[in-house]
């Protein structure tokens, strides 16, 4: 299993942690009872939860100028028109995208096109599923525009429990659609605003996969 260059010094803490617990319990308790192996059944899991959760599954993308992908693994919980108030300050499709922690947690880039516009934003920690967490947490907003002079919004929304948000490209930067922008380490949220004219492809609750599952067509 591959696991992501943002994951490695938190998975050395971990391991150093669970031997150092190890340790410690066997010093201080050389009689092994049943507590010991809950104790080292319960540190191993949480190893085995940390590499899970940095994993990097290996997928093909099937690279589409007119269609969305999915920036990330999780299941739909928002398809409604809202206003975008940060840039494009009107009326847009919003579809968003809830990250559990049991799901990869890399950012892909939706399509393809040329970054316009980057910024992040200090913020809360409410639950990524609150309605108030993309305007109120912390997060990253991407902005793409395509060939065809689209514009595609992306925004990495922190969850309650997520420590930072890794948000690669820069203003200027060429988008690849499928190849990494970003990651969220643990819970999270992704919201991809869309034009009105756009034709979208999921419904609530559907379970959708990065870089594969085709959210929306323009």
């Amino acid at each position: 299993m591959k696991i992501h260059e943002e994951g490695k010094k938190i998975i050395l803490s971990v391991l150093s942690f669970a031997v150092l617990t190890a340790l410690i319990i066997n010093i201080f308790h050389s009689t092994q009872t049943v507590w010991h192996i809950v104790g080292y059944v319960a540190l191993l899991l949480l190893l085995l939860f940390i590499l899970r959760f940095f994993r990097v599954p290996k997928r093909k993308t099937n690279v589409s100028p007119n269609k969305i992908l999915s920036a990330c693994d999780g299941k739909v919980v928002v398809i409604e028109e809202v206003y975008e108030k940060e840039f494009f300050k009107d009326k847009r499709i919003l579809v968003s995208v809830f990250m559990s922690t049991n799901n990869v947690h890399i950012n892909w880039f939706p399509i393809s096109g040329r970054v316009s516009y980057v910024k992040y934003h200090p913020g809360k920690k409410l639950v990524a599923w609150h309605p108030k967490s993309s305007e109120k947490n912390e997060r990253s907003t991407v902005v793409i525009k395509t060939e065809n002079d689209k514009e595609v919004l992306m925004r990495q929304i922190a969850g309650a429990v997520a420590c930072r948000i890794v948000c690669y490209p820069k203003e200027g930067d060429k988008a690849i659609q499928g190849e990494e922008m970003g990651f969220i380490k643990f819970g999270s949220r992704i919201d991809i605003f869309l034009p009105l004219n756009a034709k979208v492809n999921v419904n609530l609750k559907d379970r959708v996969k990065g870089k594969q599952t085709i959210l929306a067509e323009l």
